[in-house]
């Protein structure tokens, strides 16, 4: 029995196999890789066979003899909605089962979409067959486009189970992360395993032709995770190469991945040969990274590095960078050897203005050591090492919402000399303002006059402030020279109009300052010399002052001829008026001897060099004066609607003096002028500013209390003159404004936005362009391409003439330009030159080939102090960012 039973199911079995349909192999023409399907007798591939696994529940519902109420899908029916269309044919065949589409056919079905030439559906079978199909001139056309989840897969045929889910693909298309896959056969196995055969892959966007590709025989791919590759070959211009690998694997995800940053190989002259950016890269949520890298060169210097970059959506991001190096210079035993320690923090945060209205943080902080950008081994930044400061800001501000409302800041600054290594620094600053009162005024309506508009404030700000060289930076030198104090103000002003055209601004303020520290001056007979003593402990100064202020507005237009280009120039005048009181607070002051002999004695107050200043010893009553003025033009412009248009020609010319009645001599402050204008639609930028001194000079060069005129000179003396012009141009709008965004690698190394001082290069990352990211452009002709082009000028000049001196103490002129010589060719220059030293500025070449998937750049700083240049030419794509390879010779780093 048992012998017949199994004869039996043999018998089926065999008798299942040959009855199945099936697809003759001579029916894929393997030249054209088409898809030829016989309607008539619709017969699925070897291997895609209708699923014949029982259902789990169904089986152990017969092995318990109960009656599942879940009744199986009948087969040759449909199991979900089809959606499908043609344009020339559409055909369903109740009898074969089978749905066929002919010339633009597209099929939605359950949870794919898929779009070819010809489609045929056996729906009992469930298999589907998508092909190429024949235009008017025998072409091959509209190859299948399957789409599935987030998958898209670009084949010229493809056999497709939708039970089983597996497939047979034949020279298929598809993308995962930056690469871009071509394989000859791939097999389907389910939604997350493919096998392919004959596969090129390549981050090239022209799949059909690319620049560079790796060829391999087997690949297995699982979408989102990973590419494991046999032995692979690397393809450059269709040309094989020695490059290979005999097997690879590379993650994929649309996710961050932790990972190792491979090192970049190299040698210098002074530090030998190196690695240098390896790492480690941590990918520890979607809100926040991590990046530690570090330096290693063979004569013993070392540098690491970590940076983090932060986002909350909605609420705020930042970006926080640390580095510290370990320099040796020469060799040990000779008399050039150095060995330093230098650091660099920086610290990015901003806050989005809808999270929190009612308070607010922010942080910009850029400090270290003052020598860091010059002498870093790590950073290719000329712009940097010219840079003379560093500063930091952090503040965090929080409104209370009361009657009246009270605002309250906390804030600490940081400012660094690169030349000195001197330290200017408030940890913390506290300021807490009232905003302002109106005793006099009624609830409602407007407050004018007098006795309604007077009002009154308050505000205290306390400092902790230190000035310190960088060396005793954070260590107890530096809690030993805090400075700490308060000062409390109360201004109290009222404003009134004076015969309908003049408006008055009067008031006074009282000002009181905490302090815990003052001076004390006292001569040491040992030293014979007098002294400076700290003196610890609470004292407190009061004063105050009164102030009032005229001013009007006078408006002149001045007509022309109706035919004439400029129809009218307006002036607007604004003089103004003011005198201002402080009386003396000579009761604030001691007395000192200067000598051994105490007979000379000099005035003093023990508050000099208080944070919030110190009392004054003299009356002042200060005449203060000033008129600003600016000039506008109405030209004819027929593009505009009303065919007119406004033009200024000078932003401001200001005129400024003062007059002090209380002093003995020199009773007039030097007048300053000063006056700017913007040409080319706000896109040129010139100032002029002069200082114009009525006193003349004796034979010493001292200021004397007679007027110039009168010691046989002009009405006034030129003392200073300055004169600045910034203008940027692009070919985007040829005279009218460059609007590029600033390099953040430079202002992240301490230098400029722009490119006046050169271009910065990182070299951690070289796959950026160094001419911004700009998309590419399609190739003109060369009749009729394109040149895009940019060009920063900057224009400087000081004149000084205080002490009869008559020299130009700056004259120099700084250009930086770049230019596309074609759509793959990019030039860039940075120079200047200095009218004083007689002599080229810095200057630097850029050039930069654009090879699609690569780039290739090279840098050249010719001449100066920074002689230096840097070759790269590598792979854009981040998965392949260690196929590269560089060269460069660094400037000379000084440690002394």
């Amino acid at each position: 029995m048992r012998t017949n039973i199994f004869n039996i199911v043999i018998v089926l079995f065999v008798l299942g196999i040959f009855s199945f349909p099936r697809v003759k192999a001579q029916e894929f023409n393997k030249t054209t890789t088409s898809l030829r399907v016989n309607t008539k007798d619709p017969k699925p591939l070897d291997g895609l066979a209708t699923d014949t696994i029982v259902p789990l529940q169904d089986s152990l519902a017969a092995k318990k003899g109960v009656k599942d109420s879940i009744k199986p899908p009948v087969k040759g029916y449909l199991e979900d909605i089809v959606f499908r269309k043609a344009k020339d044919y559409n055909k369903l065949d109740q009898k074969k089962k089978q749905i066929t589409l002919y010339n633009e056919a597209e099929l939605k079905y359950q949870d794919f979409e898929l779009t070819a030439g010809i489609i045929v559906f056996n729906y009992e079978q469930n298999q589907i067959y998508a092909g190429r199909i024949k235009d008017s001139v025998g072409n091959l056309s509209q190859a299948p486009v399957f789409k599935q989840g987030g998958q898209i897969v670009e084949p010229d045929s493809i056999v497709y189970n939708t039970k089983s889910q597996r497939a047979l693909v034949w020279q298929s298309r598809t993308s995962q992360g930056e690469f871009n896959i071509k394989s000859g056969m791939t097999k389907k196995e389910n939604d997350s395993v493919y096998f392919m055969e004959d596969v090129i892959f390549t981050t090239a966007k022209d799949l059909d032709d690319p620049e560079y590709y790796f060829k391999t025989k087997k690949v297995k791919l699982v979408p989102n995770k990973k590419v494991v590759v046999g032995p692979t070959n690397m393809v450059i211009a269709d040309v094989p190469t020695p490059l290979g690998l005999p097997f690879a694997f590379f993650p994929m995800s649309e996710k961050a991945e932790s990972g190792f940053i491979i090192p970049s190989v190299g040698e210098t002259n002074q530090q030998g040969y190196y690695l240098q950016n390896g790492g480690y890269y941590f990918a520890m949520s979607e809100k926040a990274d991590l990046t530690l890298q570090g330096d290693y060169y063979t004569n013993g210097s070392w540098a690491l590095r970590t940076s983090s970059s932060y986002a909350n959506r909605y609420k705020y991001n930042g970006r926080v960078l640390i580095r510290y190096e370990n320099n040796v210079f020469s060799e040990r035993g000779l008399p050039d050897y150095q060995k330093n320690t230098i650091y660099n923090i920086q610290w990015n945060h901003s806050q989005d203005a809808k999270a929190n209205p009612g308070s607010r943080f922010s942080a910009s902080v850029n400090m270290g050591s003052g020598k860091y950008f010059r002498q870093s081994n790590n950073s290719y930044n000329v712009g940097a090492s010219l840079n003379n400061t560093m500063n930091s800001s952090i503040s965090y501000s929080k409104t209370f919402e009361s009657t009246p409302q009270v605002n309250m800041s906390l804030s600490a600054t940081h400012s660094q000399s690169t030349n000195t290594g001197r330290i200017n620094m408030s940890l913390p600053t506290m300021q807490v303002s009232v905003d302002r009162m109106f005793p006099f005024a009624p609830k409602n309506g407007s407050k004018k006059g007098l006795i309604k508009n007077l009002n009154l404030s308050y505000s205290v700000r306390g400092e902790n402030r230190v000035d310190i060289h960088e060396d005793n930076f954070f260590k107890q030198a530096m809690f030993d020279s805090l400075n700490t104090g308060f000062q409390h103000t109360i201004p109290i002003t009222t404003n009134f109009k004076l015969f309908k055209h003049f408006s008055v601004t009067a008031g006074g303020s009282y000002n009181e300052v905490w302090v815990f520290n003052t001076q004390k001056k006292q001569y040491n007979a040992e030293t014979n010399r007098v002294e400076d003593i700290r003196v610890n402990g609470f004292d407190r100064f009061s004063t105050y002052n009164l102030s009032t202020n005229i001013g009007t507005t006078i408006y002149g237009t001045f007509n022309f001829s109706k035919d004439s280009k400029i129809q009218a120039i307006r002036h607007v005048m604004r003089p103004t008026m003011g005198y201002s009181y402080t009386p003396s607070f000579d009761k604030y002051y001691d007395t000192y001897a200067i000598d051994a002999t105490g007979m000379t004695m000099q005035d003093y107050t023990r508050f000099q060099g208080g944070l919030f200043g110190a009392p004054g010893k003299t009356n002042s009553n200060m005449l203060n004066m000033g008129v600003s003025n600016t000039f506008e033009a109405k030209v004819r412009d027929d593009e505009e609607k009303d065919g007119f248009r406004k033009v200024m020609l000078l932003n401001n010319l200001n005129l400024s003096t003062s007059y002090n009645m209380s002093a003995d001599s020199l009773k007039w402050a030097p007048m300053r002028v000063s006056t700017g204008t913007a040409l080319f639609k706000d896109k040129m930028q010139i100032n002029l500013g002069m200082t114009l001194d009525p006193y003349a000079l004796n034979n010493n060069n001292q200021r004397i209390d007679m007027f110039n005129i009168n010691n046989g000179g002009s009405l006034f003396r030129l003392t200073s003159a300055n004169v600045t012009v910034n203008w940027s141009m692009s070919s985007r709008d040829p005279l009218f404004g460059n609007t590029e965004k600033p390099n953040q690698n430079s202002v992240d190394n301490g230098g400029r936005g722009d490119d006046l001082f050169g271009q910065a290069g990182n070299l951690g990352d070289n796959r950026q362009s160094m001419f911004g990211n700009k998309e590419d452009r399609p190739f003109e002709g060369f009749y009729n391409a394109k040149l895009p082009w940019d060009l920063t000028f900057a224009y400087s000049l000081t004149y000084n003439n205080s002490a009869r001196q008559n020299e130009i103490s700056n004259n120099s002129v700084m250009m930086s330009g770049n230019i596309e010589l074609t759509p793959r060719w990019k030039v860039g220059f940075s120079s200047g030159y200095d009218f004083v030293q007689k002599g080229v500025t810095f200057t630097q070449l850029r050039f930069e080939r654009d090879l699609l998937s690569w780039r290739m750049d090279f840098t050249w700083v010719p001449i100066g102090a920074y002689t230096s240049w840097g070759f790269f030419i590598g792979i854009k794509s981040s998965m392949l960012s260690d196929i590269k390879w560089e060269k460069r010779k660094a400037p000379d780093k000084r440690y002394f």
